[in-house]
C-alpha cells in the first residue's frame, strides 16, 4: 500500500517504505492507529528482529501476527513496524545497526528497550497505541522512561503466534498508550473482556522495590502513591521478595540468557550473523550457563511464584517503582550501561519470573524526567489493574 503514514522524525519506525493497513471498519477501535514492534509478523512484510540478517534468513510472513490480526479486527489501523533492540536482547534503547529513536519526553535521553520503537512513536503522538514484547521488562520500562501507560499482561494470556521468541518461558506480548482512556479501550480488546468498575480493596507497598530505587524516585512516587492509597481501602507494606530482588534477579539473568542462547543458537550455527558486541556476549553468556545454574534459578522461580500468590490472593494490588531511575543518557560507555542494565532487572525480575500481571502508570517526574508507579496483581487480574489504572488519572 502507499506510504502515506506521517513523518516519523523521530526514528522510530524501522527503514525503508513503511507498511499501511486498515483495520476493520465499525470495530471498537475505528479510528485508532497503532504501530507493531518488529517482533511481530505482518503479511508480506519481513520481520526483521531489529538485526540486518533475521530477516535475509528467514521467510517473509504469509500471515499476521495474532496480536496485530487482533487490533487490525477490532478496528485499529497499523501505520508502521517500529525498532527494537536488536533480537530483543537489551534494556535501554539503543540498536547498534538501526539507532536510538528519539524519547520526546526525556530530549537526550535513552526511551528504554527492547520495544524501543513503540514507546518512541505513542510518546510522540505518531500513533494511539503500540504493540511491544515484555521478557525481561520491555514493555515497562520504555513505559516508565517515556512517560506512557504500559502492560506486561499475565504471561500467557496472550496469544503470541507470529511473535518472535526470545525466552518463551518469560515471553510476553504488551501495549502502550498516552492516556487512561485510550489504554483501557484497547486493554479491553487485547485482553477480551471489559474493564470492571469495581476495584481492587487491598493494597500493599513493596518497601524493598522502593528502598531499592533512587531516594529522588520513591519521593516523586508519593504523591501517586497517596491518591492510591485513597482510592483502596486496605493498606499495608511488605517486603516482595524476601530473598532479595537481588537475589530474584539473578535466577532471571541465569534463566533468560539460557533460553535466550537455545532460541537463536540453530540461526547463530547456520548464518554466523552480525551482532553488536554487547548482544553477541550476552548470546554468548546464555550458552555458557551450567545445568547446576540452571536448577537453582529454577527453584528461585517456584519460589517466586509462591511469594508472588501468598502476596496476591484476589482483590490485592502491590505498589513498586517502575524503574529504580529514570531514562539514562543516550550513548553510555558499555561499562555504565551494564551497570544501570542490571540496576533495572532487578526491578523487573518478577515479571519473567512470575507471570503476573504488571502496568507501569505515568504521572511522576524526577528533574523533570518522567518515571512510572507500576501496579501488580494475581495473574488473571490485569483487568482489574486497568480499572486501578484509569481511577488514578480520574483521581489527579
Amino acid at each position: 500500500m502507499p506510504d502515506d503514514n506521517p513523518r516519523d522524525d523521530i526514528q522510530a519506525f524501522v527503514p525503508g517504505p513503511r507498511v499501511r493497513i486498515d483495520g476493520r471498519p465499525g470495530g471498537p477501535l475505528s479510528g485508532l492507529t497503532f504501530a507493531a514492534k518488529d517482533l511481530f509478523d505482518v503479511a508480506g512484510h519481513p520481520t526483521g528482529g531489529g538485526n540486518p540478517d533475521w530477516a535475509r534468513y528467514n521467510p517473509v510472513p504469509t500471515r499476521h501476527s495474532s496480536a496485530v490480526q487482533r487490533l487490525l479486527d477490532a478496528g485499529a489501523t497499523l501505520v508502521g513496524k517500529t525498532i527494537t533492540d536488536e533480537v530483543s536482547l537489551g534494556i535501554v534503547g539503543e540498536n547498534a545497526f538501526y539507532g536510538t529513536p528519539v524519547n520526546v519526553k526525556a530530549p537526550g535521553r535513552v526511551p528504554g528497550g527492547s520495544s524501543s520503537g513503540s514507546a518512541a512513536a505513542v510518546a510522540a503522538g505518531l500513533c494511539d497505541t503500540a504493540i511491544g514484547t515484555d521478557t525481561g521488562g520491555s514493555v515497562r520500562v520504555p513505559a516508565s522512561f517515556c512517560g506512557l501507560y504500559g502492560i506486561r499482561p499475565t504471561h500467557g494470556r496472550i496469544d503470541v503466534a507470529g511473535m518472535m521468541p526470545q525466552a518463551p518461558s518469560s515471553d510476553t506480548a504488551g501495549w502502550f498508550a498516552r492516556d487512561a482512556a485510550t489504554f483501557a479501550l484497547v486493554s479491553s480488546v487485547m485482553l477480551g473482556e471489559a474493564i470492571p468498575s469495581a476495584l481492587p480493596d487491598r493494597l500493599i507497598i513493596a518497601v524493598d522495590a522502593f528502598a531499592f530505587a533512587d531516594p529522588e524516585v520513591g519521593a516523586a512516587l508519593q504523591p501517586m502513591v497517596g491518591r492510591l492509597k485513597a482510592l483502596i481501602g486496605e493498606v499495608r507494606e511488605e517486603i516482595m521478595a524476601p530473598a532479595g530482588i537481588v537475589h530474584w534477579a539473578r535466577a532471571q539473568r541465569t534463566l533468560q540468557p539460557a533460553e535466550a542462547w537455545l532460541t537463536f543458537k540453530d540461526w547463530i550455527e547456520r548464518c554466523n550473523p552480525r551482532l553488536a558486541y554487547n548482544v553477541a556476549r550476552n548470546i554468548y553468556t546464555g550458552s555458557q550457563i551450567p545445568e547446576s545454574e540452571r536448577h537453582w534459578a529454577s527453584l528461585v522461580r517456584e519460589e517466586a511464584q509462591g511469594r508472588m500468590r501468598h502476596l496476591l490472593p484476589p482483590g490485592t494490588i502491590l505498589a513498586l517503582p517502575t524503574t529504580p531511575f529514570p531514562a539514562p543518557k543516550r550513548g553510555e560507555p558499555l561499562s555504565v550501561a551494564s551497570l544501570q542494565r542490571d540496576r533495572i532487572l532487578c526491578l523487573c525480575a518478577h515479571g519473567g519470573l512470575t507471570g503476573v500481571p504488571q502496568i507501569s502508570i505515568p504521572g511522576a517526574t524526577v528533574d523533570g524526567l518522567p518515571i512510572g508507579l507500576s501496579i501488580i496483581g494475581a495473574r488473571g487480574s490485569d483487568a482489574a489493574l486497568v480499572a486501578v489504572a484509569q481511577a488514578l488519572e480520574a483521581a489527579g
